[in-house]
This record gives structure tokens, C-alpha cells and sequence, in this order.
């Protein structure tokens, strides 16, 4: 029992935590709104606890001489009894690849009186000039009637679950209250640096081949640099005489060896042998163009054949 009642109460002190912790975002977000809220990062020290603000003119929320932080600070502190409350403001560096931002900003623009489709449009372009991956508008209420709608503007690549969502996709929300009633905006941006699982990279498999450069700038040294070093150049080593006889010498050795007068051809000094064979027509085959000659001729004379009939032939 004593062991249940802890846990009971380990998992009541986590849910009050978050609850603080949210219930202190969306107070910092409808305080700091003429200000750019950009998000929000709590973190407990030793010290007290830390709570970093993104904000698009940080000087807003600042104010003058630092009056308006000041009590910023006294209210988290008083509201929300956080220990020692030391809130620092940081400027977002890209507010076009921020979610919350972006949001407040379509929000704004529906309740000025913008179309919903040329608002949602005119985001995601900005969004996408600002070098994002992808981004994802989504714009739920009465749109165009009494019956609530869903429109959504889509544009590079967009992740809907797994880890690269959580690691990659900024998601931020916002409401437009028009005449109709309230409208929701909700914007997903894909950071820009973002390395997906299905990223692939092809190394060609020369690169893992190629020379050291040491090696190659060996290689390629002149004979001058040699010299101007005072090493001597080495000779290049004359090539070695083959074991091998010639195919002449090898004829005439199997002709002595055989007693019969070698067939290669004598050849003068200097000439290289010829490695190919001569081929030696048979009679019949050069009888054969003279005997069909005569065989034409007799047909002419015959007068079976006519001569411009066979040369067209």
C-alpha cells in the first residue's frame, strides 16, 4: 500500500507540473502577442527556474529600462508560484520558419478581413521563400456558412508521424475570432536542416580508390626538381633481352633438328619476321573464273543471255 500511495503521488506531482508549465505558456502568449510570441522553454536549476522566451521584437516585451519584464517576472512568480522565476528574451532569428508565429500572423490577417484561401496561400508562399522543407496550413470553422469546414494548404514534404515528426516538424496554433464564430489555425513547418531516414547519399567508388595526394605529387615531380635537390636521376634500366627465339630462329632450329629446309621465308637483316601465313589458292580455284568466262561467252553467242540484262542484274 505504502509503495502504491507513492507512485499515486510521483504521477500527481508530474501532472501538475505540466499543467503549470502550460497554464504559464498560454498566459506568456496572450501577454507578450503584440510582441511575436515564437515559444517558450522552462527549465528548473539550482538557482531557481529558467524560463527562456522566443519573441520576434523582444524589445516589447522588455520595455523601458527593463519595466515591463520586471513585472512579467512578479506576475509568473505571484500566479504561478514558480521558485525564483529569471525569464530571459531571445529575438527568433527566422520568423517566417516559425509555427507560432506564423500562426498569430494568419490569425491576424482573417480578422482583419483577408480571404481564408488567399491568407492561406500568401503563408505557405512566405513559409516556402524562407527556405522550409515543407509546411502544412490547416484553417477549421465557419469559412464560408453556417457549417463548419476544414481547408488545408500543402507544399514540400511534410511528415504526419514517427520520430522525424517530433524532431523535425514545428507546430504552432492559433484562434481567429470572427463574426461567424471562432476559426482555428493551425501551422507546421519542416525545419530546413532536417536529415529524413530516406535520405540517401551515393559515394562514387572511385573516390575510395583514388591515390593519396602524397603519391601522386611524387609521381608527378620533374626531373629538374630532381636536379636542384643534388640527388643524381637514376637511369632508366634497359629491358632485359627475352628467353624467348624468335619465330625465324625457332623455324630454322626445327628444320635442322628435323633434317628438312625450314618453310619460313629468309629475310634480310633488319626486317621483322612475318607472322601471318600465306595462304596458297589450289588449281581448280583459279580455273574456276576462266572456265565460267567461257561459259558466259558461249550463252552470248547462243543468244540466251543479253549483256545489258546481266549487267543490271
Amino acid at each position: 500500500m505504502a509503495a502504491e500511495t507513492k507512485v499515486e503521488r510521483k504521477d500527481r506531482r508530474i501532472i501538475v507540473e505540466n499543467m503549470r508549465r502550460v497554464l504559464l505558456k498560454e498566459y506568456l502568449m496572450q501577454e507578450t502577442r503584440r510582441a511575436g510570441f515564437g515559444g517558450l522553454d522552462i527549465q528548473r536549476t539550482p538557482m531557481g527556474t529558467r524560463v527562456t522566451l522566443l519573441a520576434e521584437r523582444p524589445g516589447l516585451v522588455i520595455g523601458r529600462k527593463g519595466g515591463a519584464i520586471k513585472s512579467l517576472t512578479d506576475a509568473v512568480e505571484r500566479n504561478f508560484r514558480f521558485d525564483n522565476p529569471q525569464i530571459e528574451v531571445q529575438e527568433v532569428e527566422r520568423p517566417a520558419l516559425n509555427a507560432q508565429i506564423m500562426a498569430e500572423k494568419l490569425a491576424n490577417a482573417l480578422e482583419r478581413g483577408w480571404h481564408f484561401r488567399r491568407a492561406g496561400h500568401s503563408t505557405v508562399r512566405r513559409i516556402m521563400e524562407a527556405g522550409a522543407k515543407g509546411c502544412l496550413v490547416v484553417i477549421a470553422g465557419k469559412l464560408t456558412g453556417q457549417r463548419h469546414r476544414t481547408e488545408k494548404f500543402k507544399a514540400g514534404h511534410v511528415k504526419y508521424c514517427g520520430e522525424p515528426r517530433f524532431l523535425w516538424m514545428d507546430r504552432g496554433f492559433a484562434v481567429a475570432k470572427l463574426k461567424p464564430g471562432v476559426t482555428g489555425v493551425t501551422v507546421e513547418i519542416m525545419n530546413p536542416d532536417a536529415k529524413l531516414p530516406d535520405d540517401i547519399v551515393l559515394v562514387s567508388a572511385l573516390e575510395g580508390l583514388a591515390a593519396p595526394p602524397e603519391a601522386s605529387e611524387a609521381a608527378e615531380a620533374e626531373p629538374s626538381d630532381v636536379e636542384a635537390a643534388g640527388e643524381e636521376p637514376i637511369a632508366a634500366e634497359s629491358p632485359e633481352p627475352s628467353a624467348e627465339p624468335a619465330p625465324l630462329e625457332a623455324a630454322q632450329e626445327l628444320a635442322e633438328e628435323t633434317g628438312r629446309e625450314s618453310d619460313a621465308p629468309h629475310l634480310p637483316e633488319g626486317k621483322p619476321a612475318r607472322t601471318t601465313p600465306k595462304i596458297r589458292k589450289s588449281e581448280a580455284a583459279k580455273k574456276r573464273p576462266k572456265k565460267a568466262a567461257k561459259e558466259l561467252q558461249a550463252l552470248e553467242a547462243n543468244g540466251n543471255v543479253n549483256p545489258s540484262e546481266e549487267d543490271g542484274k
